[in-house]
């Protein structure tokens, strides 16, 4: 990951790097490997996220077709 600094603005290049690891999933990554996670349980997490996934662009879907 890249960020350049102009100008001498540290703190707009901070803010940039931050959302780009913030799109890029790195902060729930570090978040998640804070801890051991036993292989059941992140197929439990993982697949519970798949639905809350579907649902969620189902709604969308069903907001843009207005049904």
């Amino acid at each position: 990951m890249h960020v350049t600094v102009r100008d001498n603005n540290v703190d707009q290049a901070l803010k940039a790097l931050k959302k780009k690891m913030q799109r890029e999933g790195v902060f729930r990554e570090m978040k998640l490997r804070r801890s051991y996670e036993k292989p059941s349980e992140r197929r439990a997490r993982e697949k519970a996220e798949a639905v809350r996934r579907s649902r969620k662009l189902e709604r969308k879907r069903i907001e843009r077709e207005g049904f």
